[in-house]
């Protein structure tokens, strides 16, 4: 009886070594892998480079003050729409006590020889109707009392203009009506009613008053790398969406490459300039941030394959072409001139590929 079990335990033994041999032989041999297979297209190839940057006026013009003083009232706010000379805001003149002072002298010097002027011309105009004094005498002293006149009302209005910066013969046109100099949109006004303004002089750019551009005029500006600038040229189409606008797609044509390269982030690029095709109702508004979509380079209709069935090596290019599918799949690698590429599809030059010819794709799980 013990014999019989101990032969039995050899058995048991022998098959269970004999059944794990059999499963690791079998799962060592290598599977044949199944590949989909995939046929050339006829496509067209675009080579494509975004630019990013922002939408801007072609022109935006600082509203400045003629005179100095302090804002009295401003009548208009960011996202009017102003025309050339309408008023955007009012400034309260703070003379200086020097020119004040100095105006107020002349006006009084002034004064004076007026009424000196009119002693004299009355005197002699009495001696001339009585016959004791000649007309000449009498049309000199006449013109010299206008010419005191006129000195006199020229001191005033100076006078008027220091104190109140406002001339009494030209009162539209006075310094202290801050005019808008284009027609346009209010785009900011980055000043207060009682802020202290100064006017532009040789030392000071002058306090800004107003940002006006006309918002149907705009630029895209944006930067392109070294390494594709010489691809671009003016008057490339492109085209410009807006990340703040859904869907949008606005033509545009580039107008300025920068000559000169500037580094950001240790990469040089260069700036690039393209003028929007945008009506009114675009809705577009300065400081957008946009990319530009350009066409680097194109091929109509040509004989394409996706990149993933390529294989490259030693500056070639391989594909692998199904040459007998019973029992099992075989490939053939064949070599092949490789052309413009999208990143996704790339052309077929040469190479003994054409529609109708089975390439190998990825596996099939």
């Amino acid at each position: 009886m013990k014999k019989f079990f101990k032969i039995l335990m050899i058995v048991i033994v022998c098959a269970v070594f004999v059944a794990t041999f059999v499963y690791l032989f079998i799962n060592s041999r290598g599977k044949d892998d199944k590949y989909a297979l995939v046929y050339p297209t006829n496509e067209t190839i675009e080579r494509t480079t975004v630019l990013t940057g922002k939408i801007e006026p072609r022109d935006e013009i600082d509203i400045k003050p003629q005179i100095s003083g302090i804002i009295s009232e401003i009548l208009v706010e960011a996202g009017d729409h102003v025309n050339n000379g309408d008023i955007i805001a009012k400034i309260k003149v703070i003379p200086e006590e020097a020119q004040l002072s100095s105006a107020e002298n002349r006006v009084e010097v002034a004064r004076i020889s007026m009424e000196e002027a009119q002693l004299t011309f009355n005197r002699t105009k009495m001696l001339y109707e009585k016959k004791y004094e000649s007309r000449e005498k009498y049309e000199t002293d006449e013109a010299a009392l206008r010419r005191a006149k006129k000195e006199y009302e020229q001191a005033c209005d100076q006078l008027t203009i220091v104190r109140d910066g406002v001339s009494a013969a030209n009162a539209q046109g006075s310094n202290t009506l801050v005019r808008s100099t284009v027609t346009g949109v209010v785009l900011e006004v980055p000043v207060k009613v009682g802020s202290s303004v100064i006017q532009a002089n040789t030392f000071n750019d002058g306090t800004t008053i107003a940002k006006v551009a006309d918002m149907t005029d705009l630029i895209f500006k944006g930067k392109v790398d070294e390494t594709e600038v010489d691809l671009l040229s003016e008057g490339m189409g492109v085209h410009i969406s807006v990340g703040a606008i859904t869907n949008s797609d606005f033509p545009a044509t580039i107008e300025k490459i920068a000559p000169m390269a500037s580094n950001e982030s240790g990469a040089n690029t260069f700036e690039v300039k393209a003028a929007l095709t945008a009506d009114e109702n675009a809705k577009l508004r300065a400081g957008y941030s946009a990319n530009a979509s350009v066409v680097l380079e194109h091929a109509d209709n040509v004989l394409s394959v996706p990149e993933s069935v390529v294989e490259y090596a030693a500056d070639k290019a391989y594909v692998y072409v199904l040459t007998d599918s019973v029992p099992k799949q075989v490939f053939d690698r064949r070599e092949i001139t490789v052309g413009l590429s999208d990143g996704l599809t790339v052309e077929v030059k040469s190479g003994e590929v054409s529609l109708q010819t089975p390439l190998r794709g990825s596996v099939i799980k």
